[in-house]
């Protein structure tokens, strides 16, 4: 924490979480697939990463893209997940379940937190899909979240920036609720002198052309709405950098 906020970069790679912390990142989450909204990075990165940054980092759980409602094998493999990022060294935990009416799935993410613990838990933007924030909001604070990643349960945290506020009203202190989704030098003002957050979330990414000199343009690795293989998005220190001084000279 730092004169009374914290940025929390989102990352799903080693370069990236490097250029994180000396951008000024107080915290790392830790994401594979972040196209998808981010899933469970490999321990290997997690790993490295621990080697390389000295920043918290916490882990993402979410086994798949997709919607928040899980299976029974996929829930023994977050269970399994976890136990694995605590034991490379993980700081923190981010996960989020839903049940099919869209409201928090209160016995799985019970039996998940048994697991994490004693590291601290973030529910993420699974929340941003719940049917009814408010009484959401109040169940994770029961459930014993340290914080909720949301946009407001909009498009963007700027959009659903009178959602963000009204939450951090409610929680009065109870839960942290970090503002994330679209965070950029342009809106990130607007976004803390309209909510009181103090912590948020963002990915301050920028694209980089690929070092690769011979290319095959008639071959893509993923579906068509994948990211270009000669294109490598990562953490911009730049970027960050301005983020965290707009917040500094706000708060």
């Amino acid at each position: 924490m730092d004169d009374g906020f914290l940025m929390e970069v989102c990352v799903d790679s080693v370069e990236s979480a490097v250029n994180a912390e000396r951008g000024g990142a107080g915290r790392i989450e830790l994401c594979a697939g972040l196209v998808e909204g981010g899933t469970t990075p490999s321990m290997g990165l997690l790993q490295v990463v621990k080697q390389c940054v000295r920043v918290p980092v916490f882990v993402m759980i979410r086994p798949r893209g997709g919607d928040f409602l899980y299976s029974d094998r996929e829930v023994e493999v977050m269970k399994a997940d976890i136990r694995l990022a605590k034991l490379h060294g993980a700081d923190g935990l981010v996960f989020g379940a839903l049940t099919e009416d869209g409201r928090i799935d209160t016995e799985l993410c019970t039996a998940l937190l048994a697991v994490c613990r004693p590291l601290p838990v973030t529910f993420h933007r699974a929340f941003d899909m719940v049917h009814d924030p408010l009484v959401a909001l109040e169940t994770l604070i029961s459930l014993g979240f340290e914080r909720v990643l949301t946009s407001g349960c909009d498009s963007s945290a700027l959009e659903g920036l009178s959602l963000i506020k009204r939450l951090a009203e409610q929680a009065k202190g109870r839960i942290v609720v970090v503002p994330g989704g679209g965070i950029t030098e342009r809106n990130l003002q607007r976004i803390l002198e309209g909510s009181t957050a103090s912590e948020f979330h963002c990915s301050a990414r920028s694209a980089r052309d690929s070092g690769m000199k011979f290319r095959n343009p008639n071959v893509a690795m993923g579906a068509s709405f994948s990211a270009p293989e000669y294109s490598i998005k990562v953490a911009d220190v730049a970027k960050v950098r301005t983020l965290n001084a707009i917040a500094k000279n706000i708060l």
